[in-house]
């Protein structure tokens, strides 16, 4: 089991960037396929973007490309969220999540979460 804790929200103007920190705890972090999500209020949870375990493959939502980038270090048992070129529309809750086992795009498909930060994006 592992449990993790994200850090580095905050209000940001539009145009502007943020790291978000997700650490793990267990001896186990390098085994877990890692990702991001968010919501929105009066959203649904969305998929932002994940990374593999150990070949570090990375995929993102068509609406962060190019923007967003997921990267882990794995000794440090920490999986990261640079947001740069931000957008009011970035603003949501965002949540760091694990699972075991390949890898995917849906909520349902992870098996641990963290409480969430808010990122907030002012035009």
């Amino acid at each position: 089991q592992v449990r993790l804790v994200e850090s580095g929200g905050g209000l940001v103007q539009a145009g502007g960037s943020l790291r978000l920190n997700c650490a793990a705890s267990g001896p186990t972090f390098s085994s877990y396929t890692m990702a991001w999500f968010r919501q929105a209020p009066g959203k649904e949870r969305e998929f932002v973007g994940s990374i593999t375990r150990s070949t570090l493959v990375t995929n993102y939502a068509d609406s962060v490309k190019g923007r967003f980038t997921i990267s882990r270090d794995n000794a440090k048992n920490t999986v990261y969220l640079q947001m740069n070129s931000l957008k009011p529309e970035d603003t949501a809750v965002y949540y760091c999540a694990a699972r075991r086992l390949g890898t995917g795009v849906r909520s349902v498909e992870y098996d641990y979460w963290g409480q969430g930060t808010q990122v907030t994006v002012s035009s």
